[in-house]
């Protein structure tokens, strides 16, 4: 059974860093696409970050372009989420969560099999 475990999050003060963790047990992690979702009060989870099992061409959310990168380090079995510029719109629950990249479908519309319990991420002063 695939399980990611997400870790990392906090509260950090606008502007400063962040970077989550993602660590998963079981079998062939470097196989699975991997996302970062977040989820703030009152909305739907929408997908920030990807990366595919190759870690070529990641996705990025508009709003958090040039400021968040995502990195897998497959030996590992663990994904990241590195976030920086913080601001108080970056508060959420971060989601991490893995899935089988079909043919014709990209980081985005593909389906994510595999979710962790989620971390909290408070951006304020």
């Amino acid at each position: 059974q695939v399980r990611p475990v997400e870790s990392g999050g906090g509260l950090v003060q606008p502007g400063n860093s962040l970077t989550l963790s993602c660590a998963v047990s079981g079998p062939a992690f470097s196989s699975y696409a991997v996302g970062w979702f977040r989820q703030a009060p009152g909305k739907e989870r929408v997908l920030v970050s990807a990366i595919s099992w190759l870690g070529s061409r990641p996705y990025y959310e508009d709003s958090v372009k040039d400021r968040f990168t995502i990195s897998r380090a497959n030996a590992e079995n663990t994904a990241y989420l590195k976030m920086n510029n913080l601001t108080p719109e970056d508060t959420a629950v971060y989601f991490c969560a893995l899935g089988i990249q079909d043919v014709g479908r990209t980081l985005r519309t593909m389906r994510y099999k595999y979710w962790g319990q989620g971390t909290q991420v408070t951006v304020s002063s």
